[in-house]
Order: C-alpha cells, then structure tokens, then sequence
C-alpha cells in the first residue's frame, strides 16, 4: 500500500495484469483500435460497417416493446439513425435529451425503421476529433480503458526507453533504423489514422518487427545467462570403473538395447562426468524406454559413490519406476550393503522413519518417489544425481526446490546434483530453441522392437454398443482393455459418478468378466490391489480416470477406449493411447466423442482428433499440439503461467528467433551492462521461470 492507503480497485487490476513498472505499461500493447478520427455522414453509410457518426438527438424515450429499452434518434442532416439500449441508465437518458449533439460509434446496421446501432459508445460532440486511432488494450472488469489509456499515456512518457540493441545487431535482425524502440512504442500505443489496419494485426509493420526481435533477444539472453550461470557451479563427478554397476546392470537387462538407447546413455555419461552440473531433458516417445536410461545413469552415479534421487509427479508412475528399478538394481546393489528407498506423502510414519534414516545415512542409494522427495525432512547425504520424470508435470517453485536444497553438507565448497528431466511430450523445435535453450537434449527416436503399430479409430458415442462388441473379441483372445472416463474440471463427484456408472454398466455387458474402477480419489492401497490384478492378467477391462496416463506397462492389453475424447488434451491423448502396442498383439485406440448440443464437434476438438487419426508419431503430435495450443499452455508450468513471448510467434517468426539465437553470445560477451539491462527491461523477475 503506498502511502499506507489501501489499494483502489483499478490499481489492484494494475497489479494483477502485471503492470507494476512504467516498462510493463509502456510494454502494455492494444488488442486493437478503434478509429475516432473521422466522423462518417449517415447518407454515405454501408451496412454493417463500424462507423462513428455525429448529430443532434431529435427523440429520446422509453419503449416496452418487444422489451423494455431506450430509444433516441440521431439526425445528421444526410439522414437519421436509432440508437437502442436494452440495458441503460437515467443519466443515460438525460445525455440524451432532445436538442443534444453526440458522436455515437457502433455497427450500423440498415433496419425496417432505417438505420440503427444496439448499444453504440456516445460522447458529446464538443472536443476536437482525435488525431490517431484509439488504442483498446487487453483489461479485466475493474479497470476501465479510459483509466488504462491514461496510466499507459503517462507510463509510456516517463519510461525509460533508451535503446540497448548495439547498431550493429540491429542491422543483423534486418530492422529499419528509422525505428527505435521509443518510437516503435509511441507509434504502436498511438498510430495513425493512415496506417494499414492489417499491418497492426498481422504485426508485419516495422515497429512490430523492432519488438519481436527485441523480445526474443531478451529471451535468448537470459537463456544464455543461466546456462553461464549453471556452466560456473561445481558438481561431482560421476564416473563408472570399467567392470562396475553399469556394466553389470546391462548383463542383467533381459532386453537389448536400442540404437537411440545407447547413443542417448553415452551422452548422459559424458555430461555427469564433468566438474559442470548437468542440465539435460532426456525426450522419447511413449514407450521408447526412458526408464532404462535413467536407471544406467542412477548405476553409474551409486558406482560413483553418490547417492541418485528419482522424482515422478504421480504414485502410480512413482510405483511403476520403482517396481521396474528394484527388479533390475536391487539384486546388484543388495551383495554392497545398498538399497532402492521409497518415499511418497501417503506413507505411513513406521514406513517413512526407516526410509528417512536410509537416505540421511547414503545406505538409500537410489530414493524413487513423488513430492515428497523434496521435503524438507529430507535430508541426503551425498546426491550426485536427480532425475524428474514427466518434468512438465511438476511446478517451477518444485524444480527450483530440488535444485535448491540438494547441495551437499560442505559449506565450503558447495556442489550442485547433476540433473537429468524426462519428458514422453516431445518438445518442438522452436521450443527447443527459445524456451528450452538453456538445455542440452537428448532424443530416443527409436522404438525397442516386437512394438506393434496402433490403429487409431474415431467414433461417436452413439456406436457404444459396436465397441463394446470389439471388446468382447479382444477378451476372448485373451486380451485385455483399458476404457478411460475424462476427468471433468468442474466436480469431482461428477467425475466419480461418471466413472462408476461406466464401471456398472460394462460390468454388466460383460458378465463373467473382471472389470476393475481406478480413480484418483481411491485409497492408495485399494488404486495398487486394483493394479495388480490388472498386471497379473486376472483383471479384462479397467475402467479408470486419468491416472493410468503414463507409466503404466501391461503388455497383454490391446484395446484403448478414450470417452468424451475430445475434453482431452492432445498430448494427453498420445499418452493415454501408448499404454497398449507394449507387446506383439496388434493394438487399437478408439477415441469416442460426444458431439455437443448443436451436434457439432468444436474445431479445436476436431483437429486433435484429426492429429490422432493421422499419426502415431509423438513428434509430430507434439508439433500439431504446439499449433492447436500456442507455447504457453503447452509449456504449462515452465513458465508458471508468465507469458514469456507476448508478441513474437515462434513459428511465424522463426527466422527472428533463428537471429536472436545467433546475436545472443555476442551481446552478452562486448556489451555485458547491455544485456544485462535489455533482460531486466523485457523479462524483469520471469527470467528465473526459464531456468526451472
């Protein structure tokens, strides 16, 4: 509260848009403009054209038909127009009294009656006509735009827009030196009535070229800041002595590995065998064995003489990690006096104490679990490695928690853990080269072999009954099903329902068949009994929320149904369809939708179900997702919810990114004070959300 005054509301609305320095609201740019600029006489008029025209008020009353509404009518002298209020106030009424002269803008519209506008904005007609288009800028409900224009005016003029593009970066992004970034904002808060309407919008004006390249610069910058910035910390180093745990955990793999497997381990040991902390995202499609990887990383860690933490964002794919880690790794770990620990937050204390005391003393050598890895009562005695699986899924301040609080107990020389994140949502490119820069990327592009290709089918619901039918042919081949219920945001319990009467219902279709209910309000104990008869083959249809996304590994099921899925998110859709083709019976995923009330599918629903039709290849849904969705939400919490890019687009402007990447190292090495102040100008405190 400045002053010790309490807040108005427009200035709570300032703050939560994120306008707190007068850089945010320079930087504040309209959604789009409205020409006030030129009055248009009634007579030369077109139908449906957004129009201000000026005049005096001949009839203003109320009438109740076919509801209750304010009428005037408006006379130019070239003709005359009605403006209707269906919502109005008396001091609305009063301005317009007969005999008044206002400017009315709205969309005219040609009437039995002549024309008309519905609700047009009115103002007297005594002040001189603006002289630029009138910027209308994004806001919430408290702070009106007249407000907003004034604080943005006044915050334009007092910041501080000195230029801190060096000339000769500014020649390589190609920009016009005609405009810097003061002019750039000036013009773009204020254009005029001349300019090209369709170059504001599809931003290909030079001033909106000045600003995405200066923003992505910004970006990139800070990118190369905390890759810098990690380059100087200090971490162990991890090396295997020939004939150790890594040598011998591949003996005992009763699988080969891939190609990809192998290359992406190489560089992964490369990494950890630097004095640097390693800082990789390990991406492969569902199902191309990212496991395997982290646990040869986690074994040359332990032979190290360091401890290895596994971090998954659910129990359930906590459990499967760890079900698959103590089969290979315990029985090497067991003849050295080691263990796999486990820690997640619905453990019992007496199961919890013992887990706690054997990572605090180093016996715990690799500790698997959720959350709760990084609580405070946590306490390792020598991490050498983390590994976050599903990283997208775990917030910034957790990605920060575990890098934070993982040093090592000597305070003289502190060292940073090697970090190893996991991702089955494959990152794009242009991701990868702005969001992602500060990252090495390792890519498993390979499938193991004996995985068959999935169908892909989309149905309405309207032919339950059909797949239902399939599903007893996949049983009686011995075969085993999943049916997936979406989660709906708005109720739990509606959720559960849903879910329950699935359950009921195919329980009932299919007598003598075991079907089980997996939902994400079980008890932990009844979600893992569920589980296990699912795995062992006793269980031939799950019917299950969300939670089974990812992890989950049955190979004898074939057959995925997804419900309503079109309330699903594409990536999600990817995910749920690569718990089947695990084995060598041919797979399906059968994507039933609802159509909605008007019995149309929405077209953003249409294209994730088109994407899922047409391919099985988690690159390019990741790419058609990026599309569908734009990069903030498909970053989810990297960037906790701060858009990061307001204005460039990473795949209209990929040449500038391309630039900005290149322009980046320069800046930061001969003008350091530079870089410095354009980050702080264009990111101010987000830059750390990139470093997560």
């Amino acid at each position: 509260m400045p002053d010790g005054k309490p807040l108005s509301a427009p200035q709570k609305a300032l703050i939560k848009l994120g306008l707190a320095r007068d850089i945010d609201l320079a930087l504040h740019l309209p959604l789009r403009y409205e020409d006030e600029t030129r009055i248009t006489p009634l007579g030369a008029a077109r139908e449906g054209e957004a129009a201000q025209v000026e005049g005096t008020i001949t009839a203003c009353e109320i009438a109740y038909r076919p509801r209750r509404q304010l009428v005037a009518t408006l006379d130019d002298g070239t003709g005359t127009c009605q403006l209707r209020f269906f919502s109005f106030y008396p001091a609305q009424q009063k301005a317009l009294a007969p005999g008044t002269r206002i400017r009315a803008r709205g969309e005219l519209r040609g009437g039995f009656f002549g024309w008309q506008m519905v609700h047009p904005v009115c103002k007297p007609a005594d002040a001189p006509l603006p002289q630029a288009l009138t910027p209308v800028y994004p806001t919430v409900a408290t702070l009106p735009q007249a407000y907003l224009r004034k604080v943005v005016d006044s915050g334009l003029a007092r910041a501080d827009l000195s230029d801190t593009l060096p000339q000769t970066l500014a020649r390589r992004f190609g920009l016009d030196p005609r405009w810097g970034l003061r002019e750039a904002l000036e013009f773009l808060h204020r254009p005029g009535p001349e300019t090209s309407l369709a170059a504001l919008e599809d931003r290909s004006h030079p001033a909106w070229q000045r600003l995405k390249a200066e923003e992505l610069l910004a970006q990139q910058l800070s990118q190369l800041q905390s890759k810098r910035e990690r380059d100087a910390l200090r971490a162990p180093p991890l090396r295997a002595a020939p004939g150790g745990l890594p040598e011998h955990l591949l003996a005992a793999l009763p699988f080969e590995l891939t190609g990809a497997q192998r290359r992406v381990v190489e560089e992964i040991g490369a990494d950890i065998a630097r004095e640097t902390p390693m800082h990789r995202l390990l991406q492969g499609d569902v199902g191309s064995g990212k496991t395997v990887v982290a646990a040869l990383a986690a074994a040359v860690a332990i032979e190290a003489g360091w401890q290895c933490a596994l971090m998954a964002p659910t129990e359930i794919l906590a459990e499967q990690h760890f079900r698959k880690l103590i089969g290979w790794l315990e029985p090497l770990l067991t003849p050295r006096g080691l263990r796999v620990a486990w820690l997640t937050g619905s453990q019992k204390k007496k199961e919890r104490v013992p887990m706690l005391e054997a990572v605090a003393s180093g016996q715990a050598a690799l500790v698997v679990g959720t959350h709760a890895v990084i609580q405070e009562q946590v306490l390792f005695k020598q991490l050498g490695l983390a590994v976050i699986d599903e990283q997208h899924r775990f917030g910034v301040a957790q990605r920060l928690a575990l890098r934070g609080k993982l040093h090592t107990q000597d305070e003289s020389a502190p060292l940073e853990p090697h970090l190893l994140m996991m991702s089955a949502t494959p990152i794009p490119r242009t991701l990868a080269m702005s969001y992602y820069a500060d990252l090495d990327v390792s890519t498993i592009d390979e499938l193991p072999p004996g995985r068959t290709p999935i169908v892909t089918k989309v149905v309405a619901d309207s032919r339950r009954a059909q797949v239902v039918d399939r599903i007893r042919a996949q049983l009686a081949q011995g075969r085993q099903v999943y049916w997936v219920c979406p989660l709906i945001e708005e109720s739990e319990a509606l959720d559960l329902s849903n879910a329950t009467a699935t359950h009921a219902d195919l329980a009932e279709a299919l007598p003598g068949v075991m079907v089980g209910l997996l939902h994400s309000r079980m008890p932990v104990a009844d979600k893992k009994a569920v589980m296990a008869l699912f795995e062992d083959g006793q269980m031939g249809v799950l019917v299950s929320t969300t939670v089974i996304e990812v992890g989950v590994d049955v190979p004898n099921a074939s057959l995925m149904v997804i419900e309503h899925a079109e309330r699903f998110g594409l990536s999600q859709l990817h995910q749920l369809r690569g718990r089947v083709g695990r084995g060598a019976a041919a797979s399906a995923c059968v994507l039933m939708f609802s159509p909605g009330e008007n019995g149309r599918l929405g077209d953003t629903a249409k294209a994730r179900l088109k994407a899922m039709a047409q391919t099985n290849d988690g690159f390019e849904i990741a790419r058609r997702d990026l599309e569908i969705r734009g990069p903030g939400e498909f970053l989810g919490a990297r960037q906790s919810g701060a858009p990061l890019l307001r204005f460039a687009d990473l795949e209209a402007d990929r040449g500038l990114l391309e630039l900005a990447r290149e322009a980046a190292p320069p800046m930061q090495d001969r003008y350091p004070a530079l870089a410095d102040r354009h980050v702080a100008r264009w990111l101010g405190g987000k830059s750390q959300y990139l470093k997560a």
